[in-house]
């Protein structure tokens, strides 16, 4: 491996840390673990190649807008549908169940993707099919990170499906938290009967939900116990996803 080069995107993501970026040169030799005079070399050259740039107030150092164009060009070229398709395919052997990528419209996902069980019985849906997100597994799991307030615009369209669809804006706000802290959603019949499913979120790098990830097939095999079972292997095709999107974050161990 190329050393320089690797120490030189040490600091140019320190430098960019919107979190807690290091002001001077010292800071960022420590942060980064470099010595103070090859902090500042690196500096020049990244300063030199219109990547980072120098406070007017002398104040530290920062990203440069060559680096939005870049990401800008990147971000373009991310299509979260072909993404998806390798690990969507490992998904489907792991599991023997159909899986489906869905994106969030309104209150409704759209299914952008799907593979098909191999299983004699198995969930129907078709790719550009729509299914309410509030009673679908990969609905629930975009509705549980969008932002305050959304899910309260929807109320008059709680319809019940079957028996086990919520209707109720304080039970289907109550099970957003719990997938929230889970990690992960389950669909227990509630669109259609003796259907179930089970998502994962799938986040961009700036931390927004931008699809859903998951498995559904009868009740009769997706049980309960088994649906935990297999919450692993969902939550890894969705990092895997969401990595190849530019997401950071880690997800909760299942």
């Amino acid at each position: 491996m190329d050393k320089t080069l690797l120490k030189g995107l040490m600091v140019l993501e320190a430098v960019t840390d919107v979190d807690n970026p290091p002001r001077t040169i010292d800071a960022l030799a420590a942060r980064v673990g470099l010595t103070r005079s090859n902090t500042h070399r690196t500096l020049q050259t990244l300063i030199h190649a219109g990547y980072v740039i120098k406070d007017d107030d002398g104040g530290g150092y920062r990203g440069a807008v060559r680096l939005f164009e870049l990401a800008a060009r990147q971000l373009a070229q991310l299509d979260v549908r072909k993404l998806a398709a390798p690990f969507m395919r490992t998904l489907a052997d792991q599991t023997g169940e159909t899986v489906h990528l869905s994106v969030l419209d309104g209150f409704d996902v759209v299914y952008v993707d799907k593979i098909d069980s191999p299983q004699p019985i198995r969930a129907y849906s078709m790719v550009g099919g729509r299914a309410p997100a509030y009673a679908v597994a990969t609905g629930k799991a975009l509705l549980a990170y969008q932002a305050e307030g959304y899910v309260e615009r929807y109320v008059d369209q709680l319809v019940r499906h079957t028996p086990s669809t919520i209707v109720s804006m304080p039970l289907l706000k109550d099970e957003l938290r719990k997938i929230e802290r889970a990690g992960y959603a389950v669909n227990r019949g509630e669109w259609r009967e003796g259907v179930g499913g089970l998502a994962v979120t799938v986040f961009n790098s700036l931390d927004q939900p931008v699809a859903a990830v998951g498995i559904s097939g009868p009740l009769d095999r997706l049980s309960a116990a088994r649906m935990k079972q297999l919450a692993p292997d969902v939550a890894a095709c969705a990092q895997s996803i969401s990595q190849g999107m530019g997401y950071r974050r880690g997800f909760l161990d299942q």
